[in-house]
């Protein structure tokens, strides 16, 4: 089983964080192509088999423009931080109807010593959220299986990064699930090691973490009125 990534590819990212300026991309522009977007584009071809066995309704498009990768290019429009690249690569494998509707998505993060696997809602709207929550109320027995079952939350984390101060307003404070409700965004993730990143079985390991993923992905969309 041949590897994807290697220690260049994490130089690569760890010099484009120490130079993030356009002189220097360009200067390396043929690293980036070896080391990080080719290996990155075969890495999402060869996933497609195993996701849609997870899903067929989810998909992991190689395709170098309007796939499933992210472009390295920052919009810095509006924002503060003018550097003009990501210091990361990632690759979103996303729902058929994602520019229809609002819809969860798989990911795939590559950053030395941050690389994670996850799967979810990020930065939902409002009205997204409260169905969600809302579904979570009316399904808490599903929920449990799907987000709290002790094997998979052994596995990965859920993200804690924005959680609203108090109870939504509507849900009893003494549901089950209540800290559940507070979340802004729905992700379950776990850290990969660069060593999993640049060793021969990151494909198996990501297939694996995938498939773990699965039942809380059809729970989301399931939430979401979504075909799973």
């Amino acid at each position: 089983m041949s590897s994807y990534f290697s220690e260049a590819s994490l130089r690569f990212l760890r010099g484009l964080a120490r130079h993030n300026e356009k002189a220097w991309f360009q200067a390396h522009r043929a690293d980036y192509e070896e080391h990080v977007r080719q290996p990155f584009l075969r890495l999402v071809a060869d996933l497609q088999p195993a996701l849609a066995a997870i899903s067929p309704h989810f998909h992991a498009d190689p395709r170098p423009v309007g796939g499933s990768l992210f472009r390295i290019h920052r919009d810095a429009r509006f924002s503060s931080d003018k550097s003009p690249y990501k210091t990361w690569q990632g690759a979103r494998l996303f729902h058929e109807r994602r520019r229809e509707v609002a819809a969860p998505s798989f990911y795939i993060h590559l950053q030395p010593g941050e690389s994670f696997v996850g799967a979810g809602l990020w930065h939902p709207e409002p009205d997204t959220q409260r169905r969600v929550r809302q579904f979570i109320f009316d399904n808490p027995g599903a929920w449990r299986r799907a987000a709290h079952d002790p094997a998979f939350r052994r596995r990965f984390d859920l993200d804690h990064s924005e959680m609203l101060v108090r109870t939504p307003r509507g849900f009893p404070a003494e549901f089950e699930f209540i800290d559940d409700l507070r979340h802004r965004n729905w992700v379950f993730w776990r850290p990969l090691e660069d060593a999993t990143m640049t060793g021969p079985r990151l494909r198996a390991t990501l297939e694996k973490d995938l498939a773990a993923l699965g039942p809380f992905m059809d729970y989301l969309c399931a939430a979401l009125d979504l075909e799973f």
